[in-house]
């Protein structure tokens, strides 16, 4: 990884080692951005448990990542659900979404520093699905029983038949869209820095 371009800039995401105001401040919208998609983007994706919900913020984290680096994804996976704690999901539901983003995006987009081809995007958001599956699944047999009062074994029942395929098809939504829309607006981000 290089580093930076100046001793005092230790914060920096590129390589470059510049933060501009004008970075800064798009780093601060897609938090907003990806907060707004969170709290008022909820879709159930498959019927028979319609308490999990899917939100775009995802794909918002994983641009943000590839674009800025991951300190930057992870920074906008973490702030972008912290307005949880003050919904009706709570500390828990923010401790689960923060662990499914940031499970996918910190993976995918370190990848992808290293790499900043198409090749390097599509192995770091296959590498970060998988990180982000086991994650969840683990997350919820951990945190489900606190959470919702349920028993874990009640929990464990129901990983084939619903946590992995939400989980997988999460994923796939998020990485699939991002993929579509990543270097056009990445383009637009970052050449007029």
């Amino acid at each position: 990884m290089a580093q930076p371009t100046s001793q005092h800039d230790i914060h920096s995401t590129t390589a470059q080692g510049n933060w501009s105001t004008r970075r800064i401040a798009i780093t601060a919208l897609f938090c907003a951005l990806a907060a707004v998609c969170t709290l008022f983007i909820e879709v159930p994706l498959l019927p028979a448990v319609p308490w999990l919900h899917y939100d775009p913020s995802g794909i918002i984290c994983l641009i943000a990542g590839f674009a800025f680096g991951p300190a930057t994804g992870v920074a906008v996976s973490i702030i972008s659900y912290l307005p949880h704690i003050a919904t009706t999901s709570g500390f828990w539901g923010m401790l689960m979404a923060i662990i499914a983003t940031l499970s996918l995006v910190w993976p995918a987009s370190l990848i992808y520093q290293h790499d900043t081809t198409r090749r390097g995007s599509s192995i770091g958001m296959i590498v970060g699905s998988i990180v982000s599956i086991i994650c969840c699944i683990l997350a919820n047999i951990v945190v489900t029983p606190i959470y919702a009062g349920m028993d874990m074994s009640a929990v464990v029942n129901m990983i084939v038949p619903f946590l992995l395929p939400f989980n997988a098809l999460k994923v796939a939504i998020n990485c699939v869209v991002t993929a579509l829309i990543y270097k056009p607006v990445s383009k637009a981000l970052v050449d007029n820095e």
